[in-house]
């Protein structure tokens, strides 16, 4: 394969084609189903898989077919096969995206918006094109590209999802439904996730699972004079920041619940201190902390372990709090806040929130009366160990389209599909990587999208497709299973 000639056709394909498809995307508030309870009826999801099955009809892939796939009440999932080269191997590959976005979020810069796509220089403003619009278009120029040489690949599934940004709750239904279609895939290769520098190749090795939900106290019927019932009436406010004490040390930030605690494997520890080696300050540096903010560790180890491995509180909504504007003298009846909990990637979710229940509604101080809706309550992942084929691959990849090392981190987001493919396909092998890189800020203003990025990524996923052919050629990549250690076993082939 020329490597050169790869990178040349994949940029141009991404100035001429993806680039001013990711434009038009990002003007369609194609909101999650959790932030858009009317989005069958706004029908922007169907704009947005519409202008990207546009788009992929219009590649020169041999072979390839295309559907648009749909169940009463569920949203659309884009399903795309290609076969492979050699029609006697049943081997395949795996690609995973979606197409889903986040609310607007306030606080984007002037000229900017969510729904506002911007050019400026190496970067491409607005919600999603970045987490994850550009998925599908990567994946597919990079199997051009190979076809364009004449270079082998194994048969490719495509897969883009419309609901990632709400839990992926729709997805297991259709792993299901087309499960014969699928196949067996032997790599899985997920666009959808981070990387902690634009100068490398960056590998993601472990997810996070998420607890979330809304955390609700009432003391009163209704409210009444603060001057009257304070003393008297205990406060809602006081007692909801008495039950977070008791899940999150306010000093410190650690989460006090053993239960909710997991112990880093030593590898992790180990990618944790070379992260901390390569990236330095950036790992907090990459954030608009205000002048005179300081981080919460001074080990950047540790903040990378904070990060990845280890449980995390946010309060990410309230309610029950008048504006500033018009707040009286008065002792609320109710204070609620949305709790979002980052779980460590080998914790049970379910587990996790049978155990947040506990702590958070037993014993309510005062005999307040507690709630805890839980909207989410998922499990994070992490990766099997990797074959030796594939390490080649990756850090080859990082060479040919960086001209630096691959580097693996974990990461401290969610990606429900991953962990439940690794359940439903034990023995593939995972790549997981992405643009989202410093001050990118998915899900927040000012999202954007490095061009550069999108364009080495999509010219690795050429050379890990090439690689994978040829293991699976000769048989590296079947047969795959992992002992009670958790070491990879690859039966009489000795590459692990």
């Amino acid at each position: 394969m020329d490597s050169k000639r790869v990178q040349r056709e994949i940029d141009q394909q991404w100035d001429d084609e993806i680039v001013p498809n990711l434009v038009e995307y990002i003007r369609i508030p194609n909101k999650s189903p959790m932030f858009d309870a009317d989005w069958v009826q706004h029908g922007y999801m169907d704009d947005a898989v519409k202008l990207m099955v546009r788009w992929a009809q219009q590649q020169p892939i041999t072979g390839m077919t295309i559907e648009v796939v749909g169940a009463e009440g569920r949203t659309p999932l884009i399903f795309i096969e290609v076969p492979g080269t050699d029609p006697g191997n049943e081997d395949c590959v795996l690609l995973y995206g979606h197409l889903d976005k986040q609310p607007e979020m306030t606080g984007w810069s002037d000229g900017l918006g969510p729904w506002l796509p911007v050019l400026r220089g190496d970067k491409l403003y607005g919600r999603g094109g970045a987490d994850d619009g550009y998925a599908i278009f990567g994946s597919l120029a990079a199997i051009r590209a190979l076809q364009a040489q004449g270079v082998a690949h194994a048969r490719c599934v495509v897969v883009i999802e419309a609901c990632e940004e709400s839990g992926s709750y729709d997805l297991p239904f259709y792993v299901d439904l087309l499960a014969e279609r699928i196949g067996k895939p032997s790599l899985v290769v997920c666009l959808d996730s981070g990387c902690g520098n634009y100068d490398q190749l960056w590998c993601t090795t472990s997810l996070r699972g998420m607890c979330g939900g809304d955390l609700t106290v009432d003391v009163l019927e209704e409210g009444v004079h603060s001057g009257d019932a304070s003393g008297v009436v205990p406060s809602s406010f006081r007692i909801l920041r008495t039950l977070l004490s008791r899940l999150e040390d306010e000093t410190t930030g650690r989460v006090r619940v053993d239960a909710l605690q997991a112990e880093v494997p030593a590898d992790r520890l180990q990618q944790a201190q070379v992260c901390a080696q390569v990236l330095g300050t950036a790992v907090y540096d990459k954030f608009p902390l205000l002048p005179g903010m300081q981080p919460m560790h001074h080990d950047v180890t540790e903040l990378v372990l904070n990060r990845t491995w280890r449980p995390a509180l946010s309060i990410t909504g309230a309610d029950g709090l008048p504006p500033l504007s018009s707040a009286g003298n008065v002792l609320r009846p109710q204070t609620a806040v949305k709790l979002s909990l980052r779980l460590p990637p080998t914790l049970d979710g379910e587990r996790a929130g049978e155990v947040l229940r506990e702590c958070l509604l037993s014993d309510p101080p005062y005999g307040a009366k507690v709630t805890l809706n839980l909207e989410k309550s998922s499990s994070g992942w992490n990766a099997p160990p990797m074959a030796d084929w594939l390490s080649a691959a990756i850090e080859n990849a990082s060479q040919q389209c960086f001209g630096k090392s691959a580097v693996y981190m974990g990461e401290g987001g969610s990606i429900p599909f991953m962990g439940m493919l690794g359940a439903k396909f034990p023995g593939a092998q995972f790549m997981i990587t992405g643009v989202l890189g410093p001050h990118s800020n998915a899900h927040g203003p000012n999202e954007f999208l490095h061009i550069p990025t999108g364009k080495r990524v999509t010219s690795s996923v050429a050379h890990v497709l090439a690689a994978h052919c040829v293991a699976s050629q000769q048989g590296l990549t079947r047969g795959v299973a992992v002992d009670r250690d958790g070491h990879a076993q690859f039966g009489d082939h000795g590459c692990c």
